[in-house]
């Protein structure tokens, strides 16, 4: 259907302006972001087609050059689309506490579910607690699949006693998104566990993420 067509109550501006965004579809929304077409399409057949080839996860991890080669659109566009997904996940991950405590698994979890939950590779994290449990660091270890030959204690310790701290919390992600621990998983934690006793710095927990909100803690589970 073409934008101009419609009526203009009917017309995704306006249908937000008056009711607001909630009320508007996922095709609407993002022909209000796109606001054109491309040659073949008008905006609102452009966003149909998008939203029903892609869902809006696997929408939000295209690249740019995906989507100007499969859907005929050029940088702007592309860049509209993805700009839109990263305010998404930085408001799902936004803290109003500049260094939130972290008493649970759970507190964890709500933390950085959002920024890891989507991403495409394995990434490993360390969370870098004061003695009140305060995140004072968050550091990106490495990115990739997890196993002995990457995962060097020094690494992680060594940004444990640069910012002095108490405790680590350790994270990495499943992209697959069954967040169940594997073999190595639990093996690679306690090697970790055990270099952590020596310097005097516990890990108090290693939480896998999944997808759909789900997590793993190998502290609630009696794996540590």
């Amino acid at each position: 259907m073409n934008l101009k067509s419609l009526p203009t109550e009917e017309k995704p501006r306006e249908k937000l302006i008056k009711n607001g965004s909630k009320n508007l579809t996922n095709s609407e929304l993002l022909s209000i972001i796109l606001r054109t077409g491309n040659k073949k399409e008008g905006v609102l057949e452009l966003s149909n087609k998008l939203l029903k080839k892609y869902n809006l996860k696997s929408l939000s991890r295209l690249k740019t050059s995906s989507l100007k080669q499969q859907l005929g659109i050029g940088d702007a566009k592309a860049c509209q689309i993805l700009a839109c997904f990263e305010l998404g996940k930085r408001l799902a991950a936004f803290k109003e506490i500049k260094n939130p405590q972290i008493k649970t698994a759970q507190d964890a979890a709500t933390l950085f579910l959002p920024e890891m939950s989507n991403l495409e590779k394995e990434n490993f994290k360390g969370v870098y607690l004061d003695s009140r449990k305060k995140i004072i660091k968050q550091e990106t270890i490495f990115i990739g699949s997890l196993n002995e030959s990457i995962v060097h204690p020094r690494e992680i310790f060594k940004i444990a006693l640069e910012e002095n701290a108490a405790a680590i919390i350790l994270l990495h992600n499943h992209p697959s998104g069954d967040p169940s621990p594997s073999r190595l998983d639990i093996e690679v934690t306690q090697e970790l566990i055990n270099a952590g006793k020596l310097l005097g710095i516990p890990i108090l927990d290693h939480i896998i993420i999944g997808s759909e909100k789900r997590y793993f803690s190998l502290r609630e589970k009696g794996l540590i």
